[in-house]
């Protein structure tokens, strides 16, 4: 079989995969101009993905390589207005190379899968709005948006207001 056209490879982080994953991270937030992340991240992470009941999931997808090329980030999130849970994406992102070879549209059907595996209705998620080709990807894959603003409010640890 002629390796480029083999399926998209998708499957749950394993800690080894945690270096990569950070570097991956890392090329994300400066996609969207956001502040680098503190040193440690992997490590920060680690806890979280393999405890032995996990709140948080993260698949990887790999290229015909065996490279892995991008991510999916999930935590199981509570809709109060909805009074149910659902899963929260809270990041899916390819690395430029390896956009446009069917990643991204295989990792969104695990995300669907792992949803429903947890036995969740739904998955959500946000996307910068400047970001016209993951808007684009997202319509064309069939899902509706919900026009919103993302604000974050830090908390300040002396617990002092912040305002």
């Amino acid at each position: 079989m002629n390796p480029e056209s083999a399926a998209p490879a998708i499957r749950p982080a394993r800690p080894e995969d945690l270096p990569r994953l950070a570097e991956l991270m890392h090329e994300h937030t400066a996609y969207e101009k956001s502040a680098p992340r503190p040193p440690g991240l992997a490590d920060r992470l680690a806890p979280h993905l393999f405890a032995p009941e996990p709140r948080a999931w993260v698949l990887l997808a790999e290229d015909a390589s065996g490279r892995v090329a991008g991510y999916a980030a999930c935590t199981a999130e509570f809709s109060f207005w909805d009074a149910r849970h659902h899963l929260h994406m809270d990041c899916l992102y390819l690395a430029e190379e390896s956009r446009g070879h069917g990643l991204g549209a295989a990792l969104l059907d695990a995300v669907t899968a792992l949803a429903r595996d947890l036995g969740l209705p739904e998955v959500q998620w946000q996307t910068p709005d400047w970001n016209e080709g993951a808007r684009r990807f997202y319509t064309r894959e069939g899902a509706p948006s919900a026009p919103k603003q993302r604000y974050t409010l830090p908390v300040p640890p002396d617990g002092t207001a912040s305002r």
